[in-house]
């Protein structure tokens, strides 16, 4: 289920209750199952947090404008308003748990919204979890899916008990591996450079023209993007070209030559040679191969 925001392009998802009848509160298990094809590769927002537990993945999702490589054994989470695309296609083992701030909200609830883990001050989405950290998350992800499935006058306090006590786990452990520190001009740069790539990738495809419109020397750029991310400033905005070209070709029927002119490219067999470098297939093999598996 989902309404749209202002932006008539960027749709907002809400919980979408399920037997249950819960629109505040939702366990979602995937085992070995491919994502709902609706929403992949479709930029959108959600109106809830979303905490999820990746047992195993191969795929990539993006959380604003970062690209996440899901890690088996780990933790991601997001929040209201964080910009959220899919991008893999493939099977996914993993437990969810979503809730709105309404559900937060709850006088019983009310400490948990001031949790470093929901407040998120260092913009972080994936914790990293030791062997016991996983028997731990397990073993309340266990009782909270339990629970969840046993309506009645005391699940709301039983599901509010076990959520405070993984939310203030997981803090403890957000706090560890996102130590508070004053937001410095460079990563401020990263996310401006990462902002106008997002505006402006369909018609700037050069680092050079970013640096320009953000005031400095390419080289400049380029050094800063390289320390703060870890990947060339060039490969930020090849990244979000292969997004967006990865969405043309399953949501629409669009001709090769009509999405190589979409993205800026005036030349066809240039798009085509750019996209196989990044992904090591041609648009018209990942077009049909995706289709094949979503058939």
């Amino acid at each position: 289920m989902y309404v749209l925001s202002t932006n008539p392009h960027l749709p907002v998802y809400s919980i979408d209750p399920d037997g249950t009848g819960n629109s505040q509160f939702r366990v979602y298990t995937f085992e070995g199952s491919l994502p709902n094809q609706s929403d992949l590769l479709i930029p959108h927002r959600k109106d809830h947090y979303l905490l999820v537990f990746i047992r195993r993945a191969s795929s990539r999702q993006w959380i604003d404008m970062t690209p996440y490589e899901l890690k088996d054994n780990t933790i991601y989470f997001s929040g209201p308003n964080h910009i959220i695309v899919k991008e893999g296609f493939t099977q996914l083992w993993s437990t969810g748990i979503a809730f709105t701030g309404e559900f937060l909200s709850l006088q019983e609830n009310a400490s948990l919204s001031r949790l470093p883990l929901i407040q998120n001050p260092q913009n972080g989405h994936e914790l990293l979890l030791t062997n016991p950290d996983i028997v731990f998350v397990e073993e309340m992800l266990s009782q909270i899916n339990r629970e969840y499935r046993q309506p009645g006058e005391w699940q709301q306090r039983m599901l509010t008990a076990y959520l405070t006590v993984l939310l203030t786990y997981l803090s403890r452990l957000y706090s560890e591996q996102f130590p508070a520190t004053e937001t410095s001009a460079d990563t401020l740069l990263l996310k401006q450079f990462q902002a106008k790539i997002d505006t402006y990738f369909q018609q700037i495809h050069e680092v050079s023209e970013y640096a320009s419109m953000l005031n400095l020397s390419a080289g400049y750029l380029s050094e800063v993007v390289k320390n703060q991310s870890g990947k060339p400033a060039i490969k930020h905005i090849h990244e979000r070209l292969v997004l967006e070209a990865r969405r043309l070709l399953f949501h629409t029927n669009n001709s090769l030559k009509e999405i190589a002119f979409d993205l800026g490219f005036s030349d066809a067999s240039y798009f085509n040679r750019f996209f196989k470098r990044e992904t090591r297939a041609t648009p018209a093999e990942y077009r049909a191969t995706i289709r094949k598996m979503y058939q």
